[in-house]
């Protein structure tokens, strides 16, 4: 009876179903496109060293990381993987930081500059006029906005990184933490002025470039640069205030 018995439970267990490995092809089928949309939305990172095919590849490792650690799949787990994929390209931009130290430095200098002839002025200068005040060509100085535009991008991403490391979130609490991050943004785009908040808007929700919301606005794309980094530095103050 014992090795009947034994056999039986031998049996039984042999037949249990083993939990099944992800279709890591119809993931990345089905969330291609949200790979592509942050790809879109973290580009001023793009650089020789980090391109667009780079940012997309490490994209798609973020996703798969992120269906790896979910388990089964739900309506919530674009909230989390979203997370995962910006977190996988922001991660290799960190360590591959194509912006060299003395590059950075003039970007910050010529945010400081701005600032006092906007002051001196007491009105926002116009791109010719900073041009002779700096003794800039227009190539450098669009050079150096773009610098410092990606570098007010990426210190707002760090900001909604430490808001989930705050939370303690797990994977299954990424739809809170999507409505944390959701109120947020509406507390902190709420408060920006009119013209901030749609420059936002046709960047990071209609996909727009900056030359083709300049179009838009009927402002130059150097203008456009600079109210976009100036609206990223007032999120960040305003969500940092309430991380």
């Amino acid at each position: 009876m014992l090795e009947a018995q034994d056999c039986s439970q031998h049996d039984y267990l042999e037949v249990q179903p083993t939990p099944s490995a992800i279709d890591e092809g119809a993931i990345l089928r089905q969330h291609l496109k949200l790979v592509k949309r942050i790809v879109n939305q973290l580009r001023p990172h793009a650089s020789a060293t980090v391109g667009l095919d780079d940012m997309e590849q490490l994209g798609l490792l973020g996703l798969l990381e992120a269906a790896r650690r979910y388990g089964e799949m739900d309506e919530n787990f674009p909230y989390f993987a979203s997370r995962r994929i910006r977190g996988a390209i922001l991660d290799e931009l960190r360590r591959r930081d194509w912006r060299p130290r003395q590059l950075r430095q003039q970007a910050h200098d010529l945010t400081n500059k701005v600032k006092l002839l906007t002051k001196k002025l007491s009105r926002q200068p116009s791109e010719q006029e900073i041009l002779q005040e700096l003794g800039l060509t227009s190539n450098e100085y669009h050079r150096l906005l773009y610098v410092s535009q990606a570098e007010e991008l990426q210190s707002l991403e760090q900001l909604f990184e430490q808001g989930s490391e705050q939370f303690h979130l797990e994977p299954s609490d990424s739809a809170v933490q999507h409505l944390i991050d959701q109120d947020l943004l509406k507390y902190a785009l709420g408060r920006l002025p009119d013209r901030e908040q749609l420059i936002l808007s046709l960047y990071y929700l209609k996909e727009l470039s900056l030359k083709e919301i300049a179009m838009v606005v009927g402002l130059t794309e150097a203008r456009i640069c600079q109210l976009h980094k100036q609206a990223l530095t007032h999120l960040q103050t305003m969500i940092k205030s309430q991380l």
